[in-house]
């Protein structure tokens, strides 16, 4: 570890003790808001001080060892429990580094999923339902929930649009990756020539703010339109019109609801997106001031940047953002073995994140 990243984590070290006095300080716990605030931010530096006392175990075994290699009966004893706790040391040293990474404190929460056909038609669509369907088996893998928020159902399957609420404790975390262009190279069904097409699909990850009625919006800035819905959802389907359509006309962002029985219900949750892709795209705008060459732009729903290739003749599924990140298991990640994905793009941040604040 450099000297400027133990530095950083002494510091961390500090501020969790000052958090542990100001956690017993009766005008603090008088505080609710305030007792909450501190109280999450002392559990997020737990792992950091647990790690930092088996640390202090290992050194003080290390210097037992060396101690007692100086007898010359315990000397080949002493060889391998020094080797021990110097592997240790490096093993902890690593897990401090990553310790130092800053958590996103949305990583717990809910989301927003988003799919859209792009180019490609038919097939874009059927694509976008590909998409949908592997989140959601993942998400079931899980133990995730899948809300879903409204659709547009392809003419030949799939679908031109589809939005869910994913519910599910670090389910952002997992996911706020996968914002972005899917490529897709596969022969269509309807191709009697064999020939291979490329479509895409778009996808955003929007994850839902736990404090969003903080957030005013105008009246006067709503279109709110009603129509028919038209998914699952019992009688009351296609017969009243329940569904809601907003649209927040200074930035021309649109969401929908159709899966409750009464508009009250779906303006709420349409509202309730609403706000939370504003949160997002404020959010994006000073992410994009700060940081505008970071790699991994962590749930930016930039959905011009084409992030991943989807090709089935060679059953092979390549990520564009990192380097040698190709997967030939296509057929157990679209049936949502998304792990091995996930995995790799999330110790690829880590990586970033600690070369930027070892450069700070």
């Amino acid at each position: 570890m450099t000297p400027s990243l133990r530095r950083k984590l002494e510091a961390l070290a500090e501020r969790r003790q000052e958090l542990e006095r100001l956690l017993a300080d009766p005008a603090v716990v008088a505080d609710t808001a305030r007792f909450r605030d501190l109280s999450r931010e002392f559990a997020q530096l737990e792992p950091l001080a647990t790690a930092l006392a088996e640390e202090a175990r290992a050194r003080a075994d290390l210097a037992a060892a060396e101690a007692m290699r100086e007898d010359p009966e315990l000397a080949s004893l002493a060889e391998e429990e020094i080797a021990a706790a110097r592997a240790r040391l490096e093993q902890l040293d690593r897990e401090l580094s990553l310790l130092l990474v800053p958590r996103d404190p949305r990583d717990e929460g809910n989301l927003f999923l988003e799919v859209r056909a792009g180019t490609g038609g038919d097939e874009a669509a059927l694509f976008a339902g590909d998409l949908f369907r592997m989140y959601a088996r993942y998400a079931e893998r899980q133990g995730w929930k899948v809300e879903v928020e409204s659709e547009n159902p392809g003419e030949h399957g799939g679908h031109k649009e589809i939005v869910a609420r994913i519910v599910g404790r670090g389910a952002y975390s997992k996911l706020k990756f996968e914002s972005g262009t899917h490529r897709v190279q596969r022969v269509p069904a309807t191709e009697s020539q064999g020939r291979i097409h490329t479509s895409a699909a778009t996808v955003a990850i929007i994850p839902e703010a736990d404090e969003i009625e903080d957030i005013v919006i105008n009246p006067a800035d709503l279109k709110v339109d009603t129509f028919r819905s038209s998914g699952a959802g019992g009688q009351h389907v296609n017969k009243t019109d329940s569904a809601i359509r907003i649209t927040h006309l200074p930035t021309g962002i649109v969401v929908e609801s159709q899966t409750e029985r009464s508009q009250h219900a779906n303006r709420e949750k349409a509202m309730k997106r609403l706000k939370a892709q504003l949160l997002e795209a404020e959010r994006q705008r000073q992410q994009a001031e700060q940081a505008q060459s970071r790699r991994l732009q962590v749930g930016s729903g930039d959905r011009s940047q084409r992030i991943r290739t989807y090709n089935f003749p060679q059953g092979r599924i390549t990520d564009h953002r990192v380097e040698g990140l190709t997967l030939y298991d296509l057929g157990n990640i679209l049936d949502g073995d998304l792990d091995p994905l996930i995995t790799r793009l999330q110790q690829e941040y880590q990586a970033d994140e600690l070369a930027r604040l070892s450069a700070e």
